[in-house]
């Protein structure tokens, strides 16, 4: 297994990234400026330039060069703009799921958003072009033939972690710091048991292990 998390330098990927050392999971982080490849590689971590506003066949040719085949899906504009997020949350994640059922990549796990699916809730969130990206991005996993798995995390925090969580109901809300979001998705990654599922989640009093296995 190699993973290749797409926005590592995200906080939520760059977590991930320390998850997977722990457990020794060969991964590439997926990066989007030569200066960020730079300073990770100095740090001895593999890489990968990845630009998701680029041509569909760049893309295909940067994920074939990672040798990955399991694909993480952290990448975000980070409210840079409306256009920028349906450029890179929407069209860009779009654009590597295209890809990866060309090659042959079969897992894809998707960091998504509370509420991505309750249109209700998207003009009270404050960030309603960011939540209809993440929507349709969504929508368009699970009409693939891909192994997925979308995570919807409550409101992320800089907390320490507490590995222990809760599922959250339709109209339910929470909060979870970033390090326990990606202590879950490493579950993830780990367990095939979660392929075809959707997770809601904030912390809580059940340990990670338990609902991700």
């Amino acid at each position: 297994m190699k993973v290749l998390i797409i926005g590592a330098h995200g906080k939520v990927g760059h977590l991930l990234i320390g998850e997977l050392q722990s457990r020794n999971i060969e991964f590439v982080a997926g990066l989007r400026s030569q200066e960020q490849i730079k300073a990770y590689n100095e740090n001895n971590i593999e890489t990968q330039y990845i630009d998701l506003t680029a041509s569909l066949d760049d893309i295909k040719n940067s994920i074939e060069a990672s040798g990955a085949d399991v694909i993480v899906f952290s990448a975000g504009a980070g409210g840079s703009s409306d256009a920028l997020t349906i450029e890179i949350d929407l069209d860009g994640a779009i654009k590597t799921m295209m890809v990866a059922e060309a090659i042959g990549i079969k897992r894809y796990i998707m960091v998504s958003s509370l509420f991505s699916d309750n249109r209700d809730k998207w003009d009270a969130s404050g960030i309603r072009p960011y939540m209809t990206a993440k929507h349709y991005a969504d929508d368009h996993l699970r009409g693939t033939s891909l192994d997925y798995t979308i995570i919807h995390p409550g409101a992320l925090t800089n907390d320490d972690g507490t590995g222990k969580v809760k599922l959250l109901g339709p109209n339910e809300s929470g909060s979870i710091p970033r390090v326990d979001v990606a202590k879950a998705l490493a579950f993830i990654i780990q367990n095939p048991n979660t392929i075809g599922k959707e997770y809601t989640f904030a912390s809580g009093d059940q340990p990670a292990e338990d609902i991700f296995s």
